[in-house]
């Protein structure tokens, strides 16, 4: 096998073409899952594909696939990849990165004539993100079964449109079956979206697993009232009780050893400067690698609210809307990242997930891995995310080392 498999100048000429559609003025991507935009890089995806010989599948979720065949069809397939939706004020490698790294390991075995045993499927998921229609990574869940197809569909963004005339609207609404097929392993590469590797000076993170995610939605309702004729303490303020709630969540999160706690959006109604709030919504999201732990977090959390929406006569409604358990990714896939990122040579760590990733999902159907790289201060969602085109190539490398030895094994 040739010391360097892939052609690190053509995947990062690839990240830049795609990081044009959509791009930003700070230099990042705003792709939100189908829009016009998702479409037109969707588009592109499937033309290089073809132009690297896959045939094309696009399911009823619009997960898309590109299929390079093996030598023996009765043999599953290996996936690969990652999703192409980005956050609202995303950067050019979130999720993009796992989906041309794997075009570039098909492209890259056409380059060397390595013929795989196995078919060798390069995969984009519908809406990872979650900012467009929640909840996150909701295609992949569908294909792992953890979301029914009408479920899938039905989602809806801000403005009432669902991902089922979406879809048919930029015309991704296939007709192949979500899941329910064999898969021999599914390996994704990724920004790691954290600052572990590069404080380490590791270019390969080796993910062992993610760690568990809860996420909740809060609507406090309390009574809208004129600013300057309401007394102090005659006031239902729903705004005052989510500021103490959303100081709380904060509060949790820094109480335990490797606890996260967000407060992501918030609505406020009526929005108006003389207005006492009436009403207020806000999400919340809730990590720990520890499920124990963050059901504990989850308790303390709903506990104070209800406390607080007492205090102030409001009405609170607190829903859980999604729950990613404790994922431990596959023993053999973890192995074959780690030996091909030894057998390129660099430097390496076992590391855990802090995100949420559609790996997380197809582990609960396929063994699964993925793989890490660094991106400059840990910075993502963010149009300032960073990644070299040296540690980019490196997660490709590695990606098409682990490939070739799954679809052989």
């Amino acid at each position: 096998m040739p010391d360097q498999l892939t052609n690190s100048k053509r995947l990062w000429d690839s990240l830049m073409v795609v990081a044009k559609i959509g791009a930003t003025e700070k230099g990042g991507s705003r792709r939100l899952a189908l829009t016009d935009l998702d479409r037109e890089v969707r588009d592109l995806f499937v033309a290089w594909c073809r132009e690297a010989g896959c045939s094309i599948s696009v399911d009823a979720m619009g997960n898309v696939f590109a299929r390079r065949e093996g030598t023996d069809p009765s043999l599953a397939p290996v996936l690969a990849g990652s999703h192409l939706d980005t956050q609202p004020n995303g950067g050019k490698f979130d999720g993009v990165f796992g989906v041309l790294a794997a075009l570039e390991a098909v492209r890259s075995l056409n380059d060397q004539g390595i013929e795989t045993k196995r078919a060798v499927e390069i995969v984009d998921w519908t809406n990872e993100e979650g900012s467009r229609f929640a909840p996150a990574m909701v295609s992949s869940g569908v294909f792992a079964g953890a979301f029914d197809l009408e479920y899938g569909l039905s989602r809806q963004d801000a403005d009432g449109h669902t991902i089922a005339e979406e879809l048919t609207r930029i015309g991704y609404a296939g007709d192949a079956q979500v899941g329910g097929r064999p898969i021999a392993a599914y390996v994704e590469a990724h920004i790691e979206q954290g600052p572990i590797l590069e404080g380490e000076a590791k270019t390969i993170g080796v993910v062992q697993g993610a760690q568990a995610q809860r996420w909740y939605e809060l609507t406090l309702t309390g009574q809208d009232a004129h600013a300057g004729t309401t007394p102090m303490d005659r006031r239902h303020d729903a705004l005052v009780a989510a500021a103490s709630i959303v100081t709380e969540i904060n509060r949790i999160g820094l109480s335990v050893e490797d606890g996260r706690a967000t407060v992501g959006m918030m609505e406020v109604g009526p929005n108006s400067r003389n207005t006492i709030p009436g009403s207020c919504f806000f999400t919340v999201d809730m990590r720990h690698p520890d499920e124990d732990v963050l059901l504990g977090m989850s308790t303390t959390l709903r506990e104070y609210a209800a406390g607080i929406a007492s205090e102030h006569g409001v009405e609170m409604d607190l829903r859980e809307i999604w729950h990613s358990p404790l994922v431990t990714f596959d023993r053999r896939c973890v192995d074959a990242v780690e030996a091909g990122a030894l057998a390129a040579g660099y430097s390496y760590m076992e590391i855990s997930s802090g995100a949420g990733h559609d790996a997380c999902y197809i582990a609960r159907v396929a063994p699964t891995a993925m793989i890490f790289v660094p991106c400059a201060d840990g910075i993502s969602h963010n149009e300032l995310e960073s990644a070299t085109p040296d540690d980019l190539a490196a997660g490709a490398e590695v990606l098409t080392r682990a490939i070739i030895e799954l679809a052989n094994g």
